[in-house]
């Protein structure tokens, strides 16, 4: 009788609200110019509203905090968001009810490189959690091979003789089925 009390308690402490928020990357790599969304999850509140839900994100970069979004019980508070982010950043309203938070951020610089912090708090209590995210700059990213489509892919000045630079060259690929 006394272990299925304490089963019942500690079954009742879990199920009626400990909040817990998650990030799903801890660390997230992209390209300058490019997308990305940043996603944290959280327990649900029971009634499924988000009335009640209060999320705040910012970006933490040697020291100084930059609004990332602010949502004020359910409602965006655009005003906070610091301007480097304006027109940049948004996130998905509708999967805030299911406990899930993603905001996508477009045209990536690389000063968008940092620690981001988001905070939530609803009826059942406040947590946060933080991912990494690393912008390089589109001048690191390897540039493709160019292909000179007179000399069939081959450096003339490399060959020997102009007749062996202007042959075409076969690649053969055979497959063998058992």
């Amino acid at each position: 009788m006394t272990c299925s009390i304490l089963l019942l308690i500690t079954l009742t402490s879990c199920v009626s609200g400990s909040l817990v928020v998650n990030v799903t990357q801890s660390f997230y790599q992209a390209e300058e110019n490019r997308n990305a969304t940043l996603e944290w999850t959280f327990t649900p509140t029971t009634d499924s509203s988000i009335s009640t839900l209060n999320i705040f994100c910012e970006m933490i970069t040697d020291g100084t905090r930059s609004v990332l979004l602010d949502l004020n019980e359910g409602v965006e508070v655009s005003e906070s968001q610091h301007e480097r982010f304006s027109e940049r950043v948004q996130f998905d309203k509708d999967v805030l009810r299911e406990g899930r938070l993603r905001i996508h951020m477009s045209r990536l610089r690389t000063n968008d490189s940092g620690v981001y912090l988001c905070t939530v708090n609803t009826g059942d209590g406040e947590k946060s959690k933080k991912c990494h995210l690393n912008v390089t700059a589109e001048k690191d990213r390897p540039k493709p091979e160019t292909t000179n489509s007179t000399s069939g892919g081959r450096d003339p000045s490399q060959t020997g003789s102009p007749s062996q630079a202007e042959s075409p060259g076969w690649i053969g690929l055979y497959c063998g089925l058992n």
